[in-house]
């Protein structure tokens, strides 16, 4: 199954994306002001995307690259997260997992392996 921009999603799962958009957490705040707005390797991300079934950090599809901040809100949903992981692979999607904390000690090294991962991805193409 291909996901594409048209198909349609659940009115439920958007208002939610909607909402956490409109309250990030300190971390995501600091990592939307590296990607938005082609920031990053002029490529678009959108920040709390739902794909399919799910909502996602940050998004980029040119790259099918799904970025997620794992945070205290990922602790004890590590089955949730694996099933979602599983899923977004078999659509063709890579998920790169950020600790929260690595926002804030080590944000070059965090673009760093995001930007091998994107050009790895757009090389393939």
């Amino acid at each position: 199954m291909i996901v594409r921009k048209t198909s349609p999603i659940p009115g439920k799962l958007t208002q939610r994306a909607k909402e956490m958009r409109k309250d990030p957490t300190p971390s995501e705040r600091k990592f939307w002001a590296w990607l938005r707005g082609k920031r990053f390797c002029g490529l678009k991300f959108r920040r709390q995307q739902p794909v399919g079934p799910f909502i996602v950090d940050y998004y980029c599809a040119k790259a099918r690259v799904i970025l997620e901040l794992e945070g205290e809100s990922h602790v004890g949903k590590e089955r949730y997260d694996s099933r979602r992981a599983n899923w977004l692979a078999e659509q063709g999607i890579v998920v790169l997992r950020v600790k929260d904390i690595e926002v804030f000690n080590n944000m070059s090294a965090v673009l760093g392996q995001i930007e091998r991962c994107v050009l790895e991805r757009l090389s393939g193409q």
